[in-house]
């Protein structure tokens, strides 16, 4: 490993990330609307639908990130399982006849998510340079946004002119799935690591009393923000309340995904230069401006800019925000790590979604903007650096 070339298992983690979310956004920004209009539910139902898809797995990613701590060869294993449960199950989405049954699959979605995501994350940090872990948590990141809008242009390519209804969108979804299972398989090398004995894993944070206290505090300011970061999916129930058109819905969705991809590389690249907490701040301050600039549109022209904004500013923050993991913890105890965050932030997501959901459906989609924009501008100034400077070379 050098700090200056990105490794091989680096790159094709971000292409595997590139064509799972192409697959993910062939589904995923047809969950909203399936609900409300297909479906015949509303705000509560889907901000239920995505908080338990979100926390179903929360406990499978901290057994999964400890898990991959203990022995060679099973970060791979557990990513393999995880984004194969996640490609078989998806695509079966085009068949929901309710939304009970969309509740479930999206589930078992989210436990693949649950098996991959710690391991996946510790592999990708066990294959580069300390120096350069902001820099390749943002490749995977600027990949993994860019995977989304081309698969959303294609999604918007087949119901305008594939002739293909919203079902069968989601049902192609399985071609670029099978494309992530083959550069997984074939692609990803797992690095050499020193084998960690029984005795150091039992010591390792599994108990949150165990984990840092610089640790701790971040999770908790990150389970705070969680309430503030409900679904991006109300984004598109706003747009089809505003009354814009099905493709006109997924135009936004690729909008925002481009704009997250065109500045998540340079995120990761001034995160290692300048600091992972102050770019991590940044992009929690332009997600609560932009939050409550949401929560004063009342046009669908005024979205269009909004969504633009939003996506530039936090596609900064979203390669540091992981790297301040890694800045935490022990090599030998990153799986871990990265379960704890990803069973914090899945914990709070059922209440988040629920809270967004029922301020959405009383009290309007101004109010509920409105109160997650002003939650995140709190935790801007709840998040802390452990260190004056926590860049690549510091941490």
């Amino acid at each position: 490993m050098t700090p200056h070339k990105l490794p091989r298992t680096v790159i094709v983690l971000g292409l595997v990330s590139f064509f799972n979310d192409m697959a993910s956004e062939m589904v995923t920004p047809f969950i909203p609307i399936l609900i409300a209009t297909v479906l015949g539910a509303g705000p509560v139902v889907f901000g239920l639908v995505e908080g338990v898809a979100d926390a179903a797995a929360s406990f499978l990613k901290l057994w999964a990130g400890r898990f991959s701590d203990s022995g060679r060869g099973r970060r791979k294993l557990l990513t393999l399982t995880g984004y194969g449960i996640a490609n078989v199950v998806r695509p079966l989405m085009g068949l929901a006849g309710s939304w009970a049954t969309v509740l479930l699959l999206r589930s078992l979605d989210r436990v693949g998510k649950g098996i991959r995501s710690a391991p996946r994350d510790a592999l990708l940090v066990d294959s580069v340079h300390r120096e350069m872990h902001g820099r390749a948590y943002g490749f995977q990141r600027a990949l993994d946004n860019a995977g989304a809008m081309v698969g959303t242009l294609l999604a918007i390519a087949a119901l305008t002119w594939g002739g293909l209804g919203i079902r069968e969108v989601i049902e192609w979804s399985v071609v670029p799935g099978v494309l992530v299972m083959v550069l997984l398989f074939w692609g990803v090398k797992e690095p050499q690591r020193l084998e960690v004995e029984e005795e150091k894993l039992a010591q390792s944070p599994l108990r949150w009393s165990a984990l840092s206290p610089a640790m701790q505090r971040y999770l908790g300011v990150l389970v705070l923000f969680t309430f503030a970061r409900a679904s991006e999916g109300f984004i598109l129930l706003r747009a089809n309340e505003l009354g814009m058109s099905l493709v006109q819905v997924l135009l936004v969705w690729a909008l925002l995904n481009i704009s997250k991809s065109a500045t998540s590389s340079l995120g990761g690249r001034l995160a290692d230069r300048h600091g992972r907490t102050f770019l991590t701040r940044i992009g929690w301050l332009g997600y609560g401006l932009s939050y409550l600039a949401l929560s004063q549109v009342g046009q669908a022209e005024m979205l269009w800019l909004v969504v633009l904004g939003y996506g530039l500013v936090t596609g900064l923050s979203e390669g540091s925000e992981r790297a301040l993991i890694s800045a935490r913890v022990a090599a030998s105890e990153r799986g871990t790590a990265f379960g704890w965050y990803h069973l914090a932030v899945g914990l709070s997501a059922i209440p988040a979604g629920l809270l967004f959901g029922v301020l959405w459906h009383y009290w309007g989609a101004g109010m509920a903007f409105l109160v997650a924009g002003g939650l995140a501008l709190v935790c801007v100034g709840l998040l802390k650096p452990s260190a004056p400077k926590e860049s690549g070379a510091q941490s």
